[in-house]
């Protein structure tokens, strides 16, 4: 690369707004960064809300100092089938084979539509034989054509299409890098607005996938409910409350909203020890080493929270 190029862009189609964020060429620096939000209607018709979207990746990048048209895209929890999977023990091309034919009776549309990887997670004990457990991750082949359509309407050129485990993984593998940390496994939880991302992975590699029907969407809701406000009410003064420090909230909402919210984090929490009941049934022998709570959702108070109900150690994810 020449002197002053840079990566691609990165871009997440979030459900409340879409965010862009480039490296210089070294992956060293963050060279510039936008979020766009988008309408808060979530009825809007499909096609209107692709319209939506192509106009806020154009006015994210006005006036900003974005280098090129190349741009990685990711998968949306929507569109992505994700399965621990159990195949008989195989190596490169048979392992494929093997797979492929698991995949064919699992898969929740035609294999002939459909676009299918697996990730390798390790060899795992299943009665009296030795199995091999994979991720799949397969997604209609017209989810691919929505995002190539997108990208090219907003001007951008797509290089590549991602999975966001696989970036999250790939993200925290960067700040827990040493030697220990890779030794460690660790559970990753991204709480977004529409749903949370579940990771369990031991250093870069994934070993559990999992997303999960809980979001700030639905804190919103609850607290529109409890308060009886308008949701689009409820989600700005539970923002905004939030947004101050703790000496500045109202402790009269803060409490109001943390009554409203708890039947939500009751059934979040439930689904994590799920997650990490199913990991210590099969991938004995090593205890998880903590839980990293990151995203829009994620808070210290609630790693605190989530701390006393997981009983394992929790942290803030940057």
């Amino acid at each position: 690369f020449g002197r002053g190029r840079c990566g691609p862009i990165g871009v997440d189609i979030g459900s409340r707004s879409v965010k862009l964020l480039q490296f210089d060429v070294a992956r060293s620096r963050v060279w510039e960064a936008a979020r766009w939000d988008l309408p808060t209607d979530r009825t809007a018709e499909p096609a209107d809300r692709e319209a939506e979207i192509i106009g806020a990746l154009r006015r994210a990048r006005e006036g900003r100092n974005f280098r090129g048209r190349e741009a990685i895209f990711c998968l949306a929890a929507g569109d992505l089938f994700v399965q621990n999977i159990r195949v008989a023990q195989a190596t490169g091309p048979e392992l494929n084979k093997v797979v492929w034919a698991e995949a064919a009776s699992r898969l929740p549309f035609a294999k002939e539509e459909a676009e299918v990887r697996y990730l390798d997670a390790a060899d795992v004990r299943q009665g009296d034989t030795v199995r091999r457990e994979v991720i799949l991750l397969a997604c209609r082949r017209s989810a691919v054509g929505r995002i190539i359509n997108l990208a090219e309407q907003a001007g951008l050129r797509p290089v590549a299409v991602d999975v966001e485990p696989a970036a999250l993984l790939r993200c925290y593998a960067r700040q827990y890098r040493r030697d220990q940390d890779h030794q460690q496994r660790r559970m990753l939880v991204n709480v977004g607005a529409a749903n949370t991302t579940v990771v369990i992975g031991h250093g870069a590699a994934a070993m559990f996938i999992k997303y999960v029907d809980v979001g700030g969407n639905l804190m919103d809701e609850a607290v529109a409910r409890h308060l009886k406000m308008h949701p689009a009410d409820a989600a700005a003064l539970r923002r905004h409350n939030g947004d101050r420090r703790a000496d500045q909230r109202d402790p009269e909402i803060a409490r109001c909203v943390a009554e409203a919210i708890r039947p939500v984090l009751d059934r979040l929490a439930h689904e994590l020890s799920l997650c990490i009941r199913y990991y210590s049934v099969t991938f004995r022998g090593q205890p998880l080493a903590g839980v990293v709570l990151g995203g829009g959702e994620a808070s210290q108070s609630l790693v605190d929270w989530m701390a006393t109900r997981l009983d394992v150690p929790c942290e803030l994810g940057s």
